[in-house]
């Protein structure tokens, strides 16, 4: 039985944010694709049935956590469920307008999904700028996801399970573990982090 609910609406109807009612309609259709109902996409990814019919329907301001439980639940890389550029040339460019600040700090930091690949697994790339007193918290992805981080400003606190390390360079590390990065210093932090992330599979 597929459940249905707002989500049927028109995105571009008043109240409705484009880009959210797209996101909504891309998460739906990823859904029913797995003939999942709202229930069962929920059990999949924790996330709650509420907030999976708001999402659906245009009206939700997900959090990346959530973004991201949801594109694992249904295995589809978290830059196609956004609505990140993709296509068959060999060269496929992401214009500004494209890009997504998937997160926001209190202090006006953010998290920006510049381009991604699908290779079929997902590749992504990013840019993050924390303020100072700025971190973000994430869970531990899909088993075999690997992150690339590049510094090119300050210096980023950076937590991996129960390591941590201070980073002015570069760095790689299984973010299959839950893990952070914090900006404990009075000077902003910039850096550009590359994520792989096996799409359908599991790897050791």
């Amino acid at each position: 039985m597929v459940t249905t609910a707002l989500s049927d609406r028109d995105p571009d109807s008043p109240g409705i944010d484009p880009i959210a009612g797209a996101l909504g309609q891309r998460l739906r259709a990823a859904r029913l694709d797995r003939t999942w109902t709202l229930d069962e996409l929920a059990a999949a990814s924790g996330v709650s049935r509420r907030m999976i019919v708001t999402i659906e329907a245009g009206r939700a301001n997900a959090t990346l956590g959530t973004l991201v439980r949801l594109a694992a639940a249904v295995q589809v890389p978290l830059a196609e469920l956004v609505g990140g550029t993709s296509g068959e040339s060999a060269i496929v460019i992401t214009e500004p307008s494209e890009q997504r600040t998937l997160w926001r700090g209190p202090a006006g930091g953010s998290g920006v999904l510049i381009s991604h690949a699908r290779t079929p697994d997902a590749l992504e790339l990013w840019h993050w700028h924390l303020k100072p007193g700025e971190e973000y918290t994430s869970e531990a992805h899909t088993p075999g996801t690997y992150e690339l981080i590049a510094v090119t400003r300050g210096r980023l606190l950076l937590t991996v399970g129960d390591e941590e390390v201070v980073l002015t360079s570069g760095a790689s590390f299984r973010a299959d573990a839950p893990h952070a990065y914090r900006n404990t210093t009075r000077r902003p932090v910039d850096f550009t982090m590359t994520v792989f992330e096996p799409i359908g599979r599991t790897r050791p």
